[in-house]
């Protein structure tokens, strides 16, 4: 396939290509609407800096719990267990996503429109934003395997046609992460450079990529390269703590050891201003529910009684 000439990012190469600086900006928003946002410059420094942002306790208990209540009543319905968005365990029937979980109730709804979560959006995105994808990984104990180290971006880009580095996932722990258990590992620093990987993509990649990731992973050299240049760090934290990360970080997880389940929601978040294009891969676009395409429109926020912060 030739290459487009509105690709910014190249990857899925035939012959490896040099990793090169990202060339989009890391915070989007300037002036009075990066100075104004719930984010201090401090915090903004760290995510430009390193990729990623931590805030424990940022959901109260007793809003964890609805929660996991309802994803207990989502893991016993036929319906879901047995949908295309429901992902399990390679050779097992234990659950290991969820995807679209946004759209199964309304309080995931409102959790992804809390202005709260939308005005740390707004100020990263510069932009109003709508939901690119959610799910729920579930990592049971002993049976939790691994994420390999990727980018998500690169994904998105190649599979989705995602053009620019626009976009930024909120995961919030709805179990206690902690370091036995299988927790979110990220490099840091890594979202400032683009690391094109070799590969062409088969259709329908993703009915075995979210099973194990294989294809779009960087070579052992550049991840020996990027880990030893900057080290690894986990996101551990207690239930209701949110993880920010950028979508061209690097990141992955070990597989679950420990006898103790670890379960994250993630939403995904896309300017409205970087909507999805023919995936830069050349195949056909992946299903609604990994790739959103039909409900693009800024999202409203809403300010919710049902979800209460600590603090």
């Amino acid at each position: 396939m030739a290459n487009r000439t509105d690709d910014f990012y190249p990857t899925r190469l035939e012959r490896p290509l040099q990793s090169f600086e990202r060339k989009d900006p890391v915070v989007h928003s300037q002036g009075e609407a990066r100075a104004n946002g719930p984010l201090s410059e401090a915090e903004l420094d760290q995510y430009e800096r390193n990729g990623f942002l931590v805030f424990n306790n940022f959901l109260d208990k007793e809003t964890v719990q609805r929660f996991r209540d309802d994803l207990r009543a989502y893991e016993d319905d036929d319906s879901i267990l047995h949908s295309e968005g429901t992902i399990t365990e390679p050779g097992k029937q234990e659950i290991r996503s969820i995807f679209g979980i946004h759209e199964l109730s309304d309080r995931f709804d409102k959790l992804t429109r809390d202005r709260r979560i939308l005005d740390m959006v707004h100020q990263l995105l510069g932009s109003d934003a709508y939901i690119h994808q959610s799910r729920i990984n579930y990592k049971p104990g002993f049976n939790g395997k691994g994420f390999n180290w990727h980018s998500d971006f690169e994904t998105w880009h190649a599979e989705d046609g995602m053009p620019r580095m626009r976009a930024v996932s909120f995961s919030i722990s709805l179990t206690d992460n902690n370091p036995f258990n299988g927790p979110l590992m990220l490099v840091p620093g890594t979202h400032k450079t683009w690391f094109p990987c070799v590969g062409r993509t088969p259709e329908d990649n993703y009915q075995s990529s979210l099973k194990k990731q294989e294809l779009g992973v960087p070579s052992q050299k550049d991840l020996d390269r990027m880990i030893r240049e900057n080290g690894i760090e986990t996101a551990t934290g207690g239930a209701g703590s949110l993880i920010i990360f950028e979508c061209n970080v690097m990141h992955g997880s070990n597989a679950n050891m420990s006898p103790w389940p670890r379960s994250n929601l993630f939403f995904v978040y896309n300017s409205v201003e970087n909507q999805l294009e023919k995936p830069f891969c050349g195949n056909r676009p992946r299903p609604d529910f990994l790739g959103n395409r039909t409900n693009t429109d800024a999202l409203v926020p809403v300010d919710s009684p049902d979800l209460r912060r600590t603090g």
